[in-house]
């Protein structure tokens, strides 16, 4: 076989390597585990950071003032520093629904080493102390739980044992570029951090979705969460490691009743939706950068680009390596597709979709070298040990 063949076997070697060994990372069946409804239900406080959110909390926030839960429960919002009213749109929501009490505060500006999100979670968690609750629902301000979300989460955690509950919630599919890149984004994810290893004691894979997390207070407690995790970026899985690290028992599985109602319409939104963390995720390495890329110009581009340029060099072995190393790669992404209802015609377009993900992490790494960092509604991280930035 020529280079291009052995080049391209080794793209379909590692599909079946991931098609098999990887965790079935694939797999899209992984819902909340077995729960029965305890004797006694706990008492959860909701935290909700929210910096700027008026356009979605009236999608959002109705729907946990209305959850169906037969303990007692409050929900806490943060307003972290908020430009648009969000604080004063919050209070109107809670009066004009009612349900479960709404509390309203703000924590300032952040002090040097504190990311502004896990700033405002830490006091909203201080709120919530003074109420003693057995669990904490942290949960973003873009959101949107159905009534029995939180029922069937303190469920799951009581009947499982789990420090940590955590669900990937449905992200908005509307627009030609959410159904290119969304689906994606959670087919990466579960491939980075395979769920069904994540709830494995002993497995040193952890990692939460930011959106949704049930968390024992005794185990943020014993993580010093947010404390330990205060210039975090990335804070979910942050959080999700210092949790198991501290001993906790975690699980992460897709959602069937928690749907973020955020719209990423244009690429802009997306590529810096990805971009604002993508090289954090690589730990701010080069050198990880650089084996990135490599790899998945690897996985993702080699087999169509054999499939195409194989009958140019009249390389026979190429195009059928590259057409089955293909065909795993689309067959993997098809229960993406169908969580997310999409179209199945476009699977075969993953390479186009993993490319983009190629260009957004390099223009993190420059965004990162030029000084500029994460960032995210208007806060700048430009280093892991950097003050925020005004935000």
């Amino acid at each position: 076989m020529d280079v291009v063949a052995w080049i391209t076997a080794a793209s379909l070697a590692a599909w079946l390597w991931m098609l098999l060994c990887q965790g079935f990372f694939w797999r899209t069946d992984l819902r909340l585990p077995p729960r029965a409804e305890p004797g006694a239900w706990p008492d959860v406080c909701v935290v909700v950071p929210a910096r700027d959110e008026a356009e979605v909390l009236p999608d959002s926030l109705p729907s946990l003032l209305a959850q169906d839960y037969p303990g007692r429960a409050e929900i806490f919002l943060v307003d972290d520093g908020s430009s648009d009213g969000t604080g004063e749109v919050a209070r109107a929501l809670a009066a004009r629904h009612g349900g479960l009490p709404l509390t309203v505060d703000s924590p300032g500006e952040p002090p040097p080493g504190w990311t502004g999100k896990l700033w405002a979670v830490r006091h909203g968690i201080g709120l919530a102390r003074a109420r003693g609750p057995e669990f904490l629902l942290l949960t973003d301000a873009d959101i949107a739980h159905e009534p029995d979300s939180l029922r069937e989460l303190v469920a799951a955690a009581r009947a499982g044992g789990f420090d940590l509950v955590s669900q990937m919630a449905r992200l908005r599919v509307v627009s030609l570029w959410e159904r290119l890149v969304v689906p994606a984004f959670v087919y990466f994810f579960a491939q980075l951090y395979p769920f069904r290893r994540i709830a494995k004691k002993g497995s040193r894979t952890a990692a939460a979705a930011g959106g949704c997390v049930l968390l024992r207070t005794s185990a943020a407690e014993r993580a010093r969460i947010p404390d330990a995790i205060r210039q975090a970026v990335i804070d979910d899985v942050s959080l999700a490691r210092a949790v198991k690290r501290s001993g906790g028992h975690i699980w992460l599985g897709l959602a069937e009743h928690v749907d973020s109602v955020r719209p990423y319409p244009r690429l802009a939104d997306l590529w810096r939706m990805v971009s604002r963390s993508a090289y954090a995720q690589l730990r701010h390495n080069p050198v990880v950068l650089l084996g990135t890329v490599l790899g998945l110009a690897l996985v993702y581009l080699v087999p169509p680009a054999a499939v195409c340029v194989g009958p140019a060099t009249h390389s026979g072995p190429a195009v059928l390596l590259g057409a089955l190393a293909w065909a795993v790669m689309t067959g993997t992404y098809l229960p993406m597709l169908r969580y997310y209802r999409q179209p199945l015609w476009l699977a075969p377009l993953l390479p186009f979709t993993a490319f983009l993900y190629l260009l957004m992490t390099v223009d993190s790494a420059v965004q990162h070298y030029r000084g500029r960092g994460a960032a995210w509604k208007g806060r700048t991280y430009a280093r892991p040990d950097a003050a925020p930035e005004g935000r």
